[in-house]
């Protein structure tokens, strides 16, 4: 951050601010961003504060609610910097969705997770947030599954469509506002296509087929750190995964091969019949939304996994930037791998396990979610069974807590020392998102609440309201309480009959009883709890 004394006159000499509005302006500070300088006043990150601010690089101002005190490692330039979009509050955010060639495994979910993170702290943050995930539903891996088995390709690939978003919904992941599918967007590629063969950056190869001319495109590698000194120039790919650092010119659009056509995956351009590549197909759907949202061909946000770094989102970049003449996207964000016994999950290596698996194992998608919060997204994560038990012990406890926490809201105070131990938790809560996303250090300040917060509730501590309120904003962000277990009428009157024969037994003291009916509970799922309120009870 650079602090500029003058920065009121400066405002004043470029028409921004009026001369009487100027003194109104003196504690005010220049951020230089990437894309410009923003000013600010008060400075960003002033709590609670409404922050009018002056985006210069294009003479627009706006008033934000929310701190400007985010910062997110930046792949593209390897640094944690500052957020700030093009057009506060509004958000675009990009983020590479599944290719529905068969079920998305639980290292897939790791990084969407991390994205529904993302999502979820820029909306808590007071960020209008458009959110876009592709699904990619044509390219090498779906032709060659749909011919496999014998089915056009929209057939193949529908079930597992609807599979991502169950699954999604399993694991409580926000829905993107946009899910453009490459199959039902190959109008906005062959513009993109055409814009890029009159810029002379894409040529038709003797194949048939149209390629990108990464020679013709001096920033290629600026991304991956490639050293494109090693460029093979004019050397072609064709398929949609190629080696790493292995940049030749790749594959824009591919002449219709028996295969294709066999599955229904031929389109008809003015350069020939055939079908989108892969790369192109992320840019076209990314550029043609947020053109229609919000009239830029810019993005604020592109997120993925680290295998995408290089060639897919290297070549999103070139082909956007080589077509619009515009930076593509202005932070680059990538999870890390999910890795079993130290190995990357994948199909290829036969070491996988989906979403669904977990689902039919009766594992809480809070236990999920809390287990790879606890490793940052950047740092790649070891799945055991004993973590996700463990992250499994966590949840109940966050969930007893937030029950307690609940009951404790009844004596109408809003002051005491576990509001005091809230707000210190929100606090740290938002110091450690703020941070990159700083999960790990999100969760220990939770756990940390209910350790103290409990010790707070057995010494009689006020303050519920809020601490309650306090929770709720967490959670809209972290979601790990508890999956709330649904109960029959037939078994809710069986339990409340049994609390009622134990109050009896108690009142009588039969404690034998007392303790007979208790496990009679427990032995159908039913935890029960002794509290000034009554006897409270849960599913377990």
């Amino acid at each position: 951050m650079l602090v500029v004394t003058d920065v009121a006159a400066r405002l004043v000499r470029r028409g921004l601010l009026t001369p009487a509005a100027a003194g109104g302006w003196r504690s005010a500070r220049v951020i230089v961003f990437r894309s410009g300088p923003v000013v600010c006043d008060p400075p960003p990150g002033a709590r609670g504060i409404e922050t009018r601010c002056v985006d210069l690089s294009i003479g627009r101002s706006y008033v934000s609610a929310a701190p400007m005190t985010l910062a997110l490692y930046n792949t593209l330039t390897r640094r944690v910097e500052p957020f700030a979009p093009l057009a506060p509050p509004r958000v675009t955010l990009y983020t590479c969705g599944p290719t529905v060639w068969n079920y998305a495994h639980i290292g897939n979910f790791r990084t969407f997770l991390f994205e529904d993170l993302l999502r979820r702290y820029l909306a808590y943050s007071g960020y209008d947030v458009f959110h876009i995930m592709n699904l990619t539903d044509v390219d090498d891996r779906t032709i060659k599954a749909a011919a496999a088995a014998g089915k056009r390709l929209e057939e193949h690939t529908a079930p597992f469509v609807q599979a991502f978003f169950e699954d999604r919904d399993y694991l409580r992941i926000t829905p993107a506002h946009a899910y453009p599918r490459a199959t039902q967007s190959v109008p906005a590629m062959v513009r993109l296509l055409e814009r890029l063969l009159e810029r002379g950056v894409a040529y038709k190869g003797e194949d048939g087929s149209i390629y990108f001319a990464i020679a013709k495109f001096p920033a290629y590698g600026r991304l991956s750190r490639l050293d494109t000194r090693e460029l093979k120039v004019g050397a072609r790919v064709a398929t949609d995964e190629y080696a790493k650092d292995d940049p030749r010119d790749f594959a824009l659009w591919k002449k219709a091969e028996p295969a294709d056509e066999q599955v229904g995956a031929a389109w008809d351009a003015p350069f020939g019949r055939g079908r989108p590549g892969w790369h192109l197909e992320c840019s076209a759907m990314s550029l043609e939304q947020i053109e229609q949202c919000c009239g830029v061909e810019t993005l604020d946000l592109h997120a993925g996994g680290v295998d995408l770094i290089f060639p897919h989102h290297e070549d999103e970049i070139a082909q956007s930037e080589a077509a619009t003449g515009k930076p593509f996207a202005r932070f680059w964000l990538h999870g890390e791998f999910l890795n079993v016994r130290g190995t990357k999950m994948s199909k290829r290596f036969g070491n996988f396990l989906t979403a669904r698996d977990l689902c039919d194992q009766g594992v809480d998608a809070a236990a999920v979610r809390l287990l790879f919060w606890q490793t940052h997204y950047r740092k790649a994560l070891d799945f055991t069974d004993e973590a996700l038990a463990a992250a499994g012990a966590g949840v109940k406890r966050l969930g007893e807590f937030y029950e307690r926490v609940k009951r404790e809201t009844g004596n109408g105070r809003r002051d005491g020392r576990l509001a005091e131990l809230a707000a210190n938790f929100e606090t740290d809560f938002r110091s450690a998102l703020d941070d990159d996303l700083n999960a790990p250090r999100a969760c220990a300040a939770l756990f940390e609440l209910v350790h103290q917060g409990h010790g707070a509730l057995d010494a009689g501590a006020a303050g519920g309201h809020v601490a309650l309120g306090v929770l709720d904003r967490a959670m809209a962000v972290l979601d790990v309480l508890p999956t709330a277990k649904t109960v029959g009428a037939e078994l809710e009157r069986w339990i409340h009959d049994r609390i009622a024969a134990r109050d009896k037994a108690r009142k009588s003291k039969d404690f034998k009883e007392a303790d007979r009916i208790r496990a009679e509970l427990a032995g159908r799922g039913v935890e029960i709890e002794d509290t000034p309120f009554g006897t409270q009870w849960r599913l377990v």
